[in-house]
């Protein structure tokens, strides 16, 4: 199955935490993997498996992540 990086801005380390779990209760045929979050850039990084991009994106848009770039992604 294909892999995404999903990137983000958040404020803080919490936001991203809750994304997070919200991503990985979302369910469909995207699986999230991990995050990465880089505090000093206010970045987050969200790795997913799924069917398609737009998979990865329905995801995204129900944890309520805003603006997310969505790029393939090779382990």
């Amino acid at each position: 199955m294909p892999s995404y990086l999903v990137e983000v801005y958040v404020p803080n380390a919490e936001d991203a935490r809750a994304a997070a779990r919200q991503l990985s209760r979302a369910g469909g045929s995207a699986r999230y993997v991990r995050m990465t979050f880089l505090p000093g850039d206010e970045t987050c990084f969200h790795v997913f498996e799924a069917d398609s991009e737009e998979a990865v994106a329905e995801a995204c848009r129900r944890a309520g992540l805003h603006s997310p770039r969505i790029v393939p992604a090779l382990e």
